[in-house]
């Protein structure tokens, strides 16, 4: 028996998620059963009830608001405990249709895609200012260019997961899972594919991005951060290169114009000295945060075990 769980992160959605419930798909072809999980993440309104009113099947709350990223995680690990082949994130504002769900899973069903990203059409998409869609395209192409993957639409959190999929994915980043789950798969050898998905229209403004300059500002700190994770010996290599080339042309400047009896340029000397020191200490950082990734691959791998451990005996 093949079963789907659609999965929904909220925070005080009373007045859309009954909306979101309700054009979600019921029978799908290839899917023997098919369950609505609600994340209530701290939710000071009606949430829980509006949901379950709407019928949602499960749903498990924070006490307090934990953030997107914990939503989406807790999600992952309450359908695996349920025994989902298939899980779905949707958002609670009604952004994705429901009727894209089938289209979306289609590749894990065929074996095609661990993970399956709903790609908008962003250019056509109203209330997506000019600004906003440059930014858009640019943090897709950089995320393609770290992970390797031809994903579309990184910022899409309408996507599709299998079970072993989600048996690997953890989320260190508090703001949001999207960017840094891509990049987390790709380190796991995990497929990731995008298929075409449309949007509803606007419900209310969104709560996670404020403003553009707050957009920005998050996502860039949050693939650094998850590209320090995940490669630092290649991150730390880069600004080792960086500050230690200057330095060995500098000194050996110095050096040049000393043998040929310039003596006046210690400057060159003592700014040189300086950038070897400093990509030295780069160089250890990288090896101490290598070791680290090590230990945190570990443990990740510990935690897929310790999944699979609890099919067994569950």
């Amino acid at each position: 028996m093949t079963r789907l769980v659609i999965q929904i992160p909220c925070l005080n959605e009373e007045e859309t998620i009954a909306v979101t419930i309700r054009e979600l798909p019921r029978q799908i072809t290839g899917i023997d059963q098919i369950d609505i999980l609600v994340i209530n993440d701290g939710s000071e309104d009606n949430t829980v009830q509006a949901a379950l009113n709407a019928g949602a099947h499960h749903v498990i709350s924070h006490i307090c608001n934990r953030g997107l990223a914990a939503a989406y995680i807790s999600g992952l690990e309450h359908a695996l405990r349920l025994r989902a082949d298939i899980i779905v994130n949707t958002d609670a504002d009604n952004q994705y249709r429901g009727s894209d769900i089938e289209r979306l899973i289609q590749p894990i069903l065929r074996r095609e895609a661990d993970i399956v990203i709903g790609s908008r059409p962003i250019e056509q998409i109203e209330h997506f200012s000019v600004t906003k869609k440059i930014l858009h395209r640019l943090g897709s192409f950089v995320v393609r260019w770290i992970t390797g993957t031809s994903v579309i639409d990184a910022t899409s959190g309408f996507r599709a997961v299998s079970r072993e999929a989600a048996r690997h994915l953890f989320v260190y980043n508090r703001y949001t899972y999207t960017i840094e789950t891509i990049i987390q798969a790709s380190q796991q050898n995990l497929k990731i594919a995008s298929v075409p998905i449309g949007t509803n229209k606007d419900l209310r403004r969104s709560r996670l991005i404020k403003s553009i300059p707050q957009y920005l500002t998050w996502s860039i700190l949050t693939i650094l951060r998850v590209y320090i994770i995940y490669r630092p010996i290649r991150f730390f290599a880069m600004l080792t290169l960086v500050t230690g080339l200057p330095g060995l042309i500098l000194v050996g400047r110095f050096l040049v114009l000393y043998v040929m009896g310039q003596f006046g340029y210690v400057q060159s000397l003592q700014i040189g000295t300086g950038l070897i020191v400093i990509s030295l200490l780069f160089l250890v950082g990288g090896v101490l945060a290598d070791l680290s990734a090590m230990n945190r691959r570990l443990l990740e791998d510990l935690r897929t075990k310790l999944s699979r451990l609890e099919d067994r005996y569950d």
